[in-house]
């Protein structure tokens, strides 16, 4: 679990419904950093660090923290989601005529 472990870079951001780590200081979710590596347009740590202003030593953690922490991602993304559906914006004119989430 994510509180088990220290963190240099990442932490909790005290008031997010977010259960996951955030960069310290800044509003930037772990996963943003992680998901910009990631296929299909792969990013190296080094030019995430450098578009997000953060040191590339937080990227690297934030693919780890990220990769040891999968069911605590999952979790906040079933909520966004329910939140998205709760409201509504999952529909047109939210989303486009046809539109399916994952």
């Amino acid at each position: 679990m994510a509180d088990e472990t220290q963190y240099k870079y990442l932490g909790p951001r005290y008031g997010s419904s977010y259960r996951q780590y955030f960069v310290k200081g800044r509003k930037i979710r772990a996963e943003v950093l992680y998901d910009e590596t990631l296929p299909p347009e792969p990013r190296t740590p080094e030019q995430v660090a450098e578009d997000y202003d953060v040191p590339v030593e937080a990227v690297y953690e934030s693919i780890r923290y990220c990769q040891e922490n999968e069911d605590v991602l999952d979790q906040d993304r079933e909520m966004e989601l329910a939140s998205i559906r709760a409201h509504g914006w999952d529909k047109p004119p939210h989303a486009p005529p046809g539109y399916k989430p994952e």
